[in-house]
């Protein structure tokens, strides 16, 4: 009997920690995400230009590119379980922060949204590494569902609940997020374990650093993180000037969010059959590029262009994070490959929001920001080519 009961509570255990993997990771994508739809409202309300408003959707990039890193170090000093606690209470105050109304306000609080989300962006994955070896990729695939989910479902709704309430009662009913997610993972604080061997580390100089495998690899996550974020970004505003409503531009941007989860589901069977990678990165690439150059010429198929290009990216995202085990010959080169790819790659996206913004008001229209990000995904057709090659990172000689 005791040994039944001592199962109920292990089983019992693991759907909560499940459970709370999923809501942490709903919040690690749609406090931001569901900014975009509602930009124009808050430009209006601090008269903010178009670059001002790319800086705005830059800074948790930049969070990213700065924070992720140091992740792991933070984890294994408080722990793992209590670390993705403060990321929670983090993107909350962010969240809340965001909405009080001066506009210093609006950039803190988004610097400090973009910071709670690079640690849970580290941690969760470490976290299902540690806990649930034999279902990573399961587990992952639910996690990423998930994400989309909720930011697809931000991005849909927001218009209306400002229409009705004000943008930063909009924005800040997102608090939901990481508050259900907290109160899920209060039965964890119990734990003080550290992160999974292999978790992002600081990067530095070293072997990694001089190998031209490791800066292809990087180059493909980053140009691929460029241009998805310049669409999270400025997709709402380029459907509106192309005749959609803020509502229908809501809409749309949550379709590209949605279809950037899909391919979690089926990239991994298809990896795991290729004797290399580099047909599928030409293939995640041109499906991204399809999706620039519909928004370009014929932007009343914009549903076809957002799920394209969203499927392209999403594609692209997770061939990145596999090339991080891939072509690596070791976990602590693997490692060191993940902290260099987010730290470069994550710096070279927080650029791009503002840089199209900048390109816009200078331009007068989209054409050269679209024709700009088209010939972005050349390169990084050309990147995730060379990366997609069966071989291994070695070290440099001395």
């Amino acid at each position: 009997m005791k040994t039944n009961n001592a199962a109920h509570e292990r089983m019992a255990g693991r759907a909560l920690l499940v459970t709370g993997i999923l809501l942490i990771a709903a919040g690690l994508r749609a406090p931001f995400t569901g900014v975009p739809p509602v930009l124009d409202m808050i430009r209006a309300s601090f008269d903010l230009g178009p670059a001002g408003a790319g800086v705005l959707t830059a800074l948790p990039l930049l969070a990213f590119a700065l924070v992720s890193p140091f992740a792991g170090l933070v984890a294994r000093e408080y722990g793992l379980e209590r670390t993705l606690a403060g990321a929670l209470v983090l993107i909350a105050g962010g969240i809340a922060l965001r909405s009080l109304g001066p506009v210093w306000c609006l950039f803190l609080g988004t610097l400090a949204i973009g910071a709670g989300i690079a640690v849970g962006n580290v941690l969760l994955p470490s976290l299902v590494k540690r806990d649930f070896p034999h279902g990573i990729a399961g587990l992952t695939g639910a996690y990423a569902v998930t994400m989309g989910v909720a930011a697809a479902l931000a991005s849909a709704f927001v218009v209306p609940l400002a229409g009705v309430a004000g943008w930063p009662l909009a924005l800040g009913a997102m608090i939901v997020l990481p508050a259900a997610a907290l109160a899920s993972w209060l039965p964890q604080l119990g734990r003080h374990t550290p992160p999974a061997k292999g978790t992002a580390a600081p990067p530095h100089g070293g072997p990694v650093w001089r190998s031209a495998l490791a800066w292809q690899v990087t180059a493909f996550m980053g140009l691929n993180s460029f241009l998805y974020y310049v669409l999270v970004g400025w997709l709402p505003a380029i459907l509106i000037d192309a005749g959609y409503s803020a509502g229908e531009a809501g809409s749309l941007h949550g379709v590209m969010q949605l279809a950037g989860a899909a391919p979690g589901f089926v990239l991994g069977p298809l990896v795991a059959r290729a004797r290399d990678q580099t047909g599928i990165a030409l293939a995640v690439s041109a499906l991204t590029a399809l999706g620039l150059a519909g928004l370009l010429v014929l932007p009343g198929w914009a549903v076809l262009w957002a799920a394209s290009f969203g499927a392209g990216t999403g594609a692209a995202v997770a061939l990145s994070l596999m090339f991080m085990s891939l072509r690596a010959a070791s976990a602590q080169q693997a490692a060191a490959l993940s902290g260099m790819a987010q730290c470069v790659g994550y710096l070279l996206a927080s650029s791009g929001p503002p840089l199209v913004g900048w390109l816009h008001d200078g331009s007068g229209g989209w054409v050269l920001p679209l024709t700009g990000c088209l010939i972005l995904c050349l390169a990084m057709a050309a990147a995730g080519m060379l990366a997609g090659r069966d071989r291994h990172i070695v070290p440099h000689p001395r």
